[in-house]
This record gives structure tokens, sequence and C-alpha cells, in this order.
């Protein structure tokens, strides 16, 4: 930008001294440019890297400059040009496109120097007059639009002097993509997709192929800067990681040694290069023999065959790039092969590619010792670039500039007087043209070439992004040929960006196949990545998912958590339901308690058998044979209660379960305080003292007493059930790999009333017991019972913490257990010294011998 203030300062001052001098503006001078010119109703300018500038010469501003020499002369970029001169001579003879028009060109040589395209720069848009008189700047301007220049630099420092003037700029090579800024380059146009596209396009084959661990090589200059930050950009959004990132040296060996050791080192096998220039780099690689490599290549670099020599196919080869779209125009080697040299000094550029096509010289005593050009030479006896139409990519493009050139001033001409787009709906004149009028057309340019290609101009003044991609292949006499497999097309209708023709590729590796370059190697399903301290997000460890959490794809950040009725599977990569766990029938313990209730309930059954065929006898009638039956019964129920707790927890199992029981143990428990009581009471009653004790505790007190006990417990479960009854509960809290199925017990006060009604009555029955355990032998069933109820309040003080600590399944089970044990521990302790003397000793079974026992103590 300070280099366009200053020309323009420049131009200012030097306009308004002129205009104090004379009526008409003078020329300084001419600047020594290799050019090309045609004359025409309008003039296209245009800009080339036809030959290299080596040495500038020396300004020390004591004299005027020498005129720079340019050298080496490059035959694709004459073909480039000699594209545009071809493209204008097509337009001149096609009666639909600018009818009545003829277009003109003049181009000019930038010798590959910013300095040498700024002066021809300046001249196309000042024009080559010596003098200017009509001061009011009426009639068109010495060129409506510049073609070129092909380099991002040039582009950059040109476009910021002509965007001032609003002067059309169209490239067709420059891919830099800061020159989408459309404020600072506000009539900036190219035919070429600019690095953003291109890098786009190169992260999308390192997609395809799964490489995300890429090396990045690129030029110190404004396309190589650009595009590796581009570069690192979509590599974040596509989650690929850059290993290393290096400017590409040219002249400093050590520097050269460096970057190679990097490379080397690295471990990753795609390396991407974003230069013009690799040779320097490639001679080291090779001198170090440094293969094993994929190198991707960006369209500076794809299709130069500089790298094309067979000594490179063993580090080159294979290498995958992307080309700017190839086409075919029709007619243009017959175009080519027919340029004839003339003696018009704005067309030296032709005189100086004749006499580097043939060697000659159009100079009388060349020093070189050339021979003379006769202008006769035949060009169809020639083969190089300059004639090699089956590549065509960069002149394909300018082309396609000045088409789209042509289609604008088209589009311009067939403006309608009062629909125009301009300030009161009027058009551009043609007499007065102006070239900003011209970007307007430009933006809108809509149209299809010869060869099915639509071109058009974003916002950004960017061209539809479309590459070819190329693979360098080795050839049958050893050296490298770049074939075409595959199409990156950013606005393919179909949607998908990539085609490769992957049986097209080779690969130049042993196994023939395209290489791995990860930082480590893709998680599978089932693990999460851990990132490595301190190193790119591509470098991480591959940890298991924890219990409970699962991936179930590849490369996964995180883990998810399954949901609460769900665990993750052995290979931790999908949710499987939970275990259901409960005490069920086919549970190997499940089947033991049943056994062990039904066992309890057959004893029983059995007792009372025996006690009902014997009930006559003194055992059984004596302390009331109805208590008896009622406490077997109570313990059938106990031994059967059981059963409600194994087995799917369901709502009338869990309401049922924890009532009966209460209910049972109430029962079982008040018959023995009965029992205990008449014990004592009989006891009392021997006396003389209490001879009417048992009157007021007779069979029917001693019914109604265990009636009311037991609805005492009855009463506390119906307004438990009412209140807060149990339900079935799946809890995951205890065991978080399984669910317990299990019955809440809905109000804890009510669970607790309920068995500490049973401990309270079972305390009392005891307590008593023990008091009565000294009473004479035949009313020895005191001792028994205070032995039941020892183990009774035994196993139900232990049931405490064993259920609390017991999970799932197994606190059901200690339950059970408790019920069992106590149940057993009643049936044995009170019933089978009675069966004993029945079965085993019926001798016993009788009043004379129990009193009798009685009279001998005496």
């Amino acid at each position: 930008m300070r280099i366009a203030l200053n020309i323009c300062l420049y131009l200012s001052c030097t306009f308004v001294s002129a205009t104090l001098i004379s009526d008409s503006c003078q020329i300084q001078g001419h600047f020594k440019l290799n050019g090309m010119y045609q004359g025409g109703d309008f003039i296209i300018g245009g800009l080339f890297e036809v030959q290299h500038l080596k040495v500038f010469p020396e300004l020390s501003f004591r004299m005027e400059p020498e005129q720079p020499q340019c050298e080496e002369f490059y035959m694709s970029s004459f073909q480039q040009a000699q594209t545009m001169v071809f493209a204008v001579d097509e337009i001149n003879k096609n009666p639909n496109l600018l009818p009545n028009i003829t277009l003109g060109y003049h181009l000019y040589d930038n010798c590959l120097k910013l300095v040498v395209a700024f002066r021809a720069a300046t001249t196309l848009i000042s024009g080559t007059k010596n003098t200017f008189s009509n001061l009011n700047c009426t009639g068109p301007p010495p060129v409506i639009a510049i073609v070129g220049d092909p380099g991002s630099t040039h582009s950059i420092a040109v476009s910021s002097v002509l965007g001032l003037f609003r002067i059309p700029m169209i490239s067709y090579y420059a891919t830099c993509s800061c020159l989408s800024d459309r404020k600072k380059y506000p009539s900036f146009f190219r035919t070429i997709p600019s690095d953003a596209f291109q890098v786009r396009a190169i992260v999308q084959i390192l997609k395809y192929f799964g490489w995300t661990w890429v090396g990045v090589l690129y030029s110190d200059d404004d396309y190589g800067i650009y595009a590796a930050q581009s570069f690192h950009q979509e590599m974040q959004k596509f989650g690929g990681c850059v290993a290393f990132s290096e400017i590409i040296p040219y002249d400093n060996h050590r520097d050269i040694q460096r970057v190679v050791a990097l490379i080397k080192a690295s471990t990753a096998r795609v390396v991407v290069a974003f230069s013009t220039d690799l040779l320097p780099l490639m001679d080291e690689l090779l001198l170090q023999n440094v293969t094993g490599r994929q190198w991707i290549a960006s369209e500076a670099w794809t299709t130069s065959p500089v790298l094309h020599l067979p000594r490179f196919v063993p580090l080159v080869g294979g290498t995958l790039g992307i080309a700017i779209r190839r086409g075919e125009i029709k007619g243009l080697n017959d175009f080519l092969l027919r340029l004839q040299p003339d003696s018009n000094p704005r067309n030296n550029m032709v005189r100086i590619f004749w006499e580097n096509m043939f060697g000659c010289s159009f100079e009388n005593g060349s020093r070189d010792g050339k021979k003379m050009c006769t202008a006769e030479e035949d060009l169809n006896s020639t083969v190089n670039e300059y004639n090699d139409v089956s590549e065509l990519r960069a002149s394909y493009n300018v082309y396609k500039t000045v088409y789209a050139l042509a289609h604008a001033l088209h589009d311009l001409m067939q403006c309608e007087e009062g629909r125009g787009p301009f300030t009161g709906n009027r058009c551009a004149y043609i007499s007065n043209l102006q070239p900003w009028q011209i970007v307007h057309y430009l933006q809108k340019v809509n149209f299809t070439t010869g060869f099915g290609d639509h071109v058009s101009f974003d916002e950004n003044g960017d061209a539809l992004a479309i590459y070819d991609v190329m693979n360098w292949q080795p050839s049958s006499d050893g050296s490298i040929v770049v074939r075409t497999v595959g199409v990156v097309d950013e606005g393919a209708t179909t949607g998908k960006v990539l085609t490769l023709d992957e049986d097209a590729l080779y690969w130049n590796f042993e196994t023939e196949k395209p290489p791995r370059s990860v930082c480590s190697e893709s998680c599978p399903p089932g693990t999460r990545q851990a990132t490595r301290k301190g190193l790119p997000v591509c470098c991480f460890d591959c940890l298991p998912c924890a219990d409970g959490e699962i991936s179930n794809a590849s490369d996964s950040t995180e883990c998810t958590v399954c949901p609460n009725e769900f665990w993750s599977s052995q290979e931790k990569n999908h949710c499987v339901p939970k275990e259901v766990e409960f005490l069920s029938y086919e549970d190997p313990l499940g089947i033991s308690l049943t056994t062990a209730s039904l066992l309890g309930t057959c004893f029983c059954a059995l007792v009372m058998v025996i006690f009902a065929h014997h009930h006559n006898t003194p055992v059984v009638r004596s302390n009331n044979s109805e208590l008896s039956f009622l406490l077997l019964v109570s313990l059938k129920l106990c031994f059967l209660c059981v059963l409600l707790f194994i087995g799917r927890p369901q709502l009338w199992t869990c309401q049922l379960r924890h009532a009966m029981f209460g209910i049972s143990f109430v029962l079982c428990v008040s018959s023995i305080l009965v029992k205990t009581m008449v014990v004592i009471a009989v006891f009392k009653s021997s006396r003389p003292e209490g001879k009417s004790t048992m009157k007021w505790f007779g069979a029917a007190q001693q019914r109604g007493t265990v009636l009311v006990l037991t609805a005492v417990q009855v009463v506390i479960c119906a307004v438990w059930l009412s209140t807060a009854s149990p339900t079935p509960h799946k809890n995951i809290q205890y065991i978080r790999s399984k669910i317990v199925f299990e019955c809440a017990i809905g109000s804890v006060a009510g669970f607790a009333i309920l068995l500490g009604y049973i401990g309270l009555l079972a305390a009392v029955s005891f307590l008593l017991a023990f008091l009565a355990r000294n009473l004479p032998d035949n009313f020895n069933e005191a001792k028994f019972i205070t032995f039941s109820m020892l183990i009774f309040c035994a196993v139900w003080i232990a049931f405490v913490p064993a259920y609390v600590s017991s999970p799932g399944k197994y606190a059901v089970a200690v339950e059970i257990f408790a019920i069992l044990a106590s149940s057993f521990g009643l049936l044995v302790a009170i019933f089978a010294p009675k069966c004993y003397i029945i079965l085993l000793h019926p001798e016993r079974n009788t009043k004379k011998a129990i009193m009798g026992r009685t009279a001998e103590k005496k």
C-alpha cells in the first residue's frame, strides 16, 4: 500500500507540474519491457512470466539506472501468452460475441521480478504515448483490464494500485487466499481457485486415506505462508494434526540438512509441500536416502517437470497432488505453429522466443557465434513445452480469463438505456468506458467454455473450485509421468467432493498400498482417547471405558454412560440390560431355602399327626393341648411364609410376605407366652394359697389372650399396608452392574413396629420362662420354652447386622434363614422332647410315671 501511495503521489505531482507548464502531458521516459501488441477498439493488458531476471541493475541514485536484461526463456509461459493472443483472435472472429468490436492486446514479460511487474503494470494503465493533450480524459483507457499477474506476491502489489482506480485485474495463476479480501483488492478476480480451496482439496485427500499425522513444508513467500496458515486451520477442522511445519530453505545448506533431519526423525509418513522450488531439498533427501514418505504436492509443483528425472523416482514416485483443471482448446495447436516473427519493436517477445527456439539471432555479428535467424524456420519440426497442448492447465485458465472479459464487455454492450445497473438506471457508454464499470459486469459473468467448464466468480472474485488429482508414476524410460487419477469438485451436484480411481493409483511402497500416517493408532470401540500431555490431539493413548460406560465408535473422545437399567457389555462397545437379581426358585440358594421351608412344614404336619394320634396321652394333654396345636399351626405358617420371599417380587407378594411373617410369628410367640403363663398358673394353683388361680386363666382366657395379642399385630400390619405399602422396587444402588429386584418396605417405622412387637412378646416369654425354669419336673416344659426362646432371641439379634451388611438377594436370604432358624429352634426345643417320649418311651407317657417322678423327688 505504501508503494501504491508513493506512485499515486508521484503521478499526481507529475500531472500538476505538466499542466502548469503546458496544455499537454509528456511521458517522462520508457521502461525497457519485452512484450507483444495488437491494436483494437479495446485493449486487454497482460503480464506473463516468460523470462527470468537473475541480477537487477544496481541503483546508486547518482545516475540513471541501466535497463534490466532478462534471461532464461520459459516456453510454457510463452505458450500461455500466445493462448491469450489466440483467445483474442478467436473472439474477434466470433460474430455472436462482441459484434462490431475488435479486441486488441498488449502483453508484457514480468521477468519473475516484482519491480519489472510493477513497471509493466504502470505502463499498461498509463499508456505508451509520448504526449497526451486531451485533459478531459475522454475515450477508452489504455487497457480495460489486465490478465495476470501469475504470481501471488506480484498480484498483491499490483492489484493494490489497480484497486485504487478500480481497474480489473484477472489472474490465471495467483492462488494466495489473501487476495480474496474484497476490501483490499476490490477489482481483483482469478480463474484459478484460491489456496483456501486448494488446501481444502488437499485435506479431502488426507481425509480419504485417513492420514491424520502429516508434516508441512512451505516456501517463504506469500503463496507458501498463507497456504500453510490455511492448511493448519483446515487440519484442525478435519481433526488431523501437523507433525512439523517448516519453511523450505533454498541456499542455506545447514538449514536444508536441519529440515531433512526433521523429516527423518518424524513419525509422519505423509509430507505436504506448498512451494514452487523443491530441488535443493530433494537433492539432500536423495543424498541421505530418505525414502518411504508419501508426498502431497500443491498445484504449484504437481505438474512441474523439474523432479521427473529417473533419479527421483525412489524419492517422489507415487506423489499425489492437485493440479488446476486441464482443458482442451480447439485450434490452439495450429495457431501456435503458425507464429511468425516480425520487425515491430512492440512484438520483440516473439523475436526472443524465435531466437531461443531455434538457437539463432536476428542481430548481425552475434557475440556468441549464433547463426542468423531467417524467420523461415519451421515450428513443426520442434517438440517442446511450447507446442505441447496435451496438458493445458495454466494456458486453459488464460483462455477462460480472456473470455470472461469478453463476456463482461458483451453484457455491458447489451444494456438498455433506462434499465442500466448504474446511478439513474444508466448504462455504460462505449465511447467513455470506465474500468470500474467492467468490474460490475465481471462480477456477474456466467458462461460455459467449449470444453464444458462453467465459469463464474463468487462475491470475492474467486472462481469455482475444481482440481484434477494427479499421481506421479514411473514411465517405461525410468522417468516420472504425471497421470490424472481423480477430481476434486466442490461444486459437484452429487455432493461427492473427491472422486478417485484407486485402481489407477501407484504407491511407491513395498506393500503397494497407501501408507499409514497417524500419531496414534485408532482407538477401537470400547475405549476412549486420552491425549498425551504436551502433544497434539492426534497423539493419544487408548483407555478402556469404565464399567457402566461404552463407546460404540472408533476414536471416541469420551465414553457414554449407559442408562440406569443398562450396563456395559464385556467389550464396552454397547449397553446390555442389567442382570435382574432376586432370589428365585431356580437359584441354588433359593432351592435350598425352599427345601428347608417345605421340610419344616412337613415336620410340623408330622408332629401334628403324632399329637393327634396320641391326643389322650398325658404328655399331649399336659399344659393345654389346644395351645400346642395352635403353636404347631403358627409354626407351619412361619415355614410357609418363607415361600413369599422367594421368586420375582410382585405387589401382592411384597404386601403379604411381611404381613404373614409378622402375624405368624406373633401367633407363635403369643402361644408360647400363654403356655408359659399356664405353667406358672398351674404351679401356683398347686399351692394352698393359689387354688383359685386357674379359674381366672382357663381355656377361654388362654384363647382370648392369644387372639388379642395377634389382633394387635394384625392392626399394625393393616395400618402399615394402608399408609405405606411395600412395593416391588428395582434397586440400582447396591450393585451398579445389576438391578436388585426387591420389595421396598415402604415405611421403616411400620416395619420397625412390626419387628419390635414380636421382639417384645419374645422378651416377655423368655423372661417368664426363665423365672419358671426351677418348677417341679412334672411342670418342666418351662425349661424347654426357655431354651427355645433363647434360640429365637439369639437368631433375631444376629439377624439385624447380617441383614444390613448383605447385598441384594442375600439380604432376603438372611431374612429367610432367620425365619427358618427361629422356627426350627422353636419346633425342636418345644416338641422334640415330647415326641421322644411319645414314640420311643411310651412307658413314660402316663400320669403315674409323671407323678411318680414327682413323688420320688419328694
